[in-house]
């Protein structure tokens, strides 16, 4: 099959479309994620990358039968939660051609995370892309697509203030906590959940001197990748409670629909620390923090919004930088599609131009020196079967006009 009839196909779940626990369930972390592809090929899904973060698992493939790899990756992600294929169709999307081009980009330069411009996400497609070319599931068509996000995501990056916004907001995060705690070499910190902005103010913290980090998650395996790139220590979800008492800081970026830390919780662990404060940052789309946490004495609550405020980043800001951007992302949509629809015309060139070429030896043989004859004879060969072709078409009437028309455009007869 000619590389020209594939198109690129997403297949997932997100914040949007699936439950935080059925993302947890679906999620194929770095070392899962082999075994996951391997079995994509073996079912006949021979070009295929796993994305998956805190706010989506998607699966990125080019196939010629879409709705054959739709199909097997939908049986795959089904056979992972235990669930029959159609339970769990609802809560996925699938993308093709030009959407999956634009959505994949989209992805690639964090315009589609719960934060827009959170750092981490081009990071996590970039590993994705090296675990799908480990497993032998990077095809030319895939790669290239990537490539061309990566470019995009760049280029986001260069030419817009998107990113901007969560840097300033850590950068706040990390000054509150000066603020109320003094020296951050003296304090620990509770990371709750594995959101991209958690951690991102948990490496902020890191780099000010943050003495000790503690992970903890509903998903430990989740719990324990985020402590191996923070280089810190796990703490079971069933300790919450504990680990509450013991942090200066709680850093929460779980984003379910449950409150994960109450006030009752804050106030207890507030109790064990002798009414030493805590630093409670709620990262969570939708929150972590029961909001009756800011009527708790010692307790200092602070969300996004709050901490733009600090930073002195409004929404208005990081709206214009993503309006810039997603208009970056257009752009370089239409002109990567662009350039593999025009792909699909060289087979098509390469043969036009290897029969005219026939012609021509076949025309020299015949008319030998006599340019004039030669000249003669290649276009009556040239123009023999493109006329009875021509004929016909117009003696059925019904697609003349446009074959009249594609003539005049392909051989410039109006100039």
């Amino acid at each position: 099959m000619a590389t020209s009839a594939h198109r690129l196909v997403i297949v997932g779940a997100n914040h949007k479309s699936a439950s935080l626990s059925l993302r947890d369930a679906l999620f194929v972390d770095d070392a899962t994620a082999p075994a996951f592809l391997e079995k994509l090929k073996r079912s006949g899904v021979a070009e295929a990358l796993v994305l998956s973060t805190c706010d989506r698992v998607e699966v990125w493939s080019s196939d010629h039968d879409v709705a054959r790899v739709v199909r097997l990756v939908g049986e795959a992600m089904a056979e992972r939660v235990n669930l029959a294929p159609a339970a769990l169709t609802p809560h996925l999307y699938t993308l093709t051609g030009g959407e999956a081009v634009r959505h994949g980009f989209t992805v690639a330069s964090s315009l589609d995370s719960l934060v827009i411009g959170e750092p981490h996400v081009a990071g996590q497609v970039k590993a994705a892309h090296r675990l799908a070319r480990e497993a032998g599931t990077l095809g030319s068509e895939l790669d290239a697509f990537l490539q061309a996000a990566f470019a995009v995501s760049k280029q986001v990056r260069s030419e817009t203030a998107i990113g901007e916004g969560p840097v300033s907001i850590a950068a706040a995060a990390v000054q509150i906590a000066r603020d109320l705690h003094g020296d951050l070499g003296r304090c620990q910190a509770l990371l709750v959940g594995t959101g991209e902005m958690g951690e991102l103010v948990a490496e902020s913290l890191l780099a000010a001197g943050l003495k000790e980090l503690t992970v903890t998650a509903p998903r430990e395996a989740r719990a324990e990748a985020v402590a191996k790139s923070l280089n810190c220590h796990v703490l079971p979800f069933a300790d919450l409670k504990e680990g509450l008492a013991a942090a200066d800081v709680v850093l929460t970026c779980v984003g379910g629909r449950n409150v994960v830390v109450t006030a009752e919780q804050v106030a207890h662990a507030l109790k064990k620390r002798r009414r030493k404060p805590i630093f409670l940052v709620d990262t969570g789309i939708p929150g972590d923090v029961e909001a009756a946490v800011n009527r708790v004495d010692n307790a200092f609550l602070y969300d996004l919004v709050d901490l733009e405020k600090v930073a002195l980043e409004g929404r208005a800001t990081r709206e214009t930088a993503a309006r810039a951007a997603r208009a970056i992302v257009e752009t370089e949509a239409l002109s990567f599609l662009k350039g593999r629809a025009a792909r699909a015309a060289v087979p098509a060139i390469v043969a036009l131009r290897q029969y005219f070429e026939d012609c021509r030896e076949v025309v020299l043989a015949e008319a030998g020196s006599d340019a004039a004859e030669a000249t003669r004879l290649l276009l009556n060969r040239l123009l023999h079967a493109p006329s009875e072709v021509m004929k016909g078409v117009a003696a059925e009437g019904a697609e003349w006009r446009a074959m009249e028309k594609m003539l005049k455009t392909l051989f410039r007869l109006e100039d």
